[in-house]
């Protein structure tokens, strides 16, 4: 029997790979984005049953369109991915509330949401995995992206915890920069982060996907993160809340748009 995994965010960047690999892995594919047209060209590619699923997830009717899917029984979705995201890139006192409230419903309540709808599908089946792509950042004081993040890593240890003898794994994926078009669409400059600090989508997906398999509740994702995880703690908050999204934009004075929903991040 064909397994099927259900990917957000799946258009661009890290949603793109996670679709390559799970297609080469032999995963049916549901791909969840508001783009249509970049989905199909995508789906074009790969060499796997695919649906696709055009749908804005911060409006309510087209997240419940995806919840209706996860929870389809004759149809089932053996692996979530939440990968949708966003971020404000302004400072905190200078960026739009509207902005604000629209992250913490994709990186939060989103993923919320669709694990509530395919939990019940998987437990009763005996199997399943949600993967959560969440942030390194979640670990850092370094803004409200940092703190949607830090809510997404708690609610998947809390998952995961719960879940795990009833068959299902879930598993908070915590990239740091990662060469996607999330970052340049967010104002953040290559040269801002050193050219080692970059990881590669690739890696990231695939130590994602790793993690997911073995059933582990953490995944930092990259060696170079994996050696510098430890020593978050260990930074002072002054000089963490400076790291990412809204230092060099305040310093500028500039106001890059903030990314689409479609778009992968971190």
């Amino acid at each position: 029997m064909q397994m099927r995994a259900l990917i957000t965010g799946a258009s661009a960047g890290l949603g793109a790979e996670f679709a390559r690999q799970l297609a080469a892995d032999g995963f049916a594919l549901v791909l969840v984005a508001r783009d249509a047209e970049r989905l199909a060209a995508l789906a074009a590619r790969l060499p796997v049953e695919t649906e696709v699923l055009a749908a804005d997830l911060t409006d309510a009717a087209g997240l419940e369109r995806v919840a209706a899917r996860l929870r389809d029984g004759d149809r089932p979705v053996d692996v979530l991915v939440n990968n949708a995201g966003t971020a404000v890139a302004e400072p905190f006192h200078a960026s739009a509330i509207d902005e604000e409230r629209r992250v913490h419903e994709l990186l939060s309540w989103v993923p919320l949401r669709l694990a509530h709808a395919a939990l019940p599908g998987m437990r009763e089946r005996g199997r399943g995995g949600i993967l959560n792509v969440a942030s390194l950042a979640g670990r850092m004081p370094s803004g409200t992206y940092a703190a949607a993040k830090a809510g997404l890593i708690m609610l998947s240890r809390s998952l995961h915890a719960r879940y795990r003898r009833d068959g299902v794994a879930v598993t908070a994926l915590l990239p740091g920069f990662v060469a996607t078009e999330f970052h340049e669409r967010m104002g953040v400059a290559p040269d801002a982060v050193p050219r080692a600090g970059w990881a590669d989508a690739a890696t990231v997906v695939r130590d994602g996907l790793r993690g997911l398999r073995r059933r582990r509740a953490i995944v930092v994702s990259d060696w170079r993160y994996r050696l510098a995880a430890p020593l978050i703690p260990l930074v002072p908050d002054r000089l963490s809340a400076g790291v990412g999204l809204g230092a060099r934009v305040e310093a500028s004075g500039a106001r890059p748009p903030i990314s689409d929903a479609d778009r992968s991040r971190r």
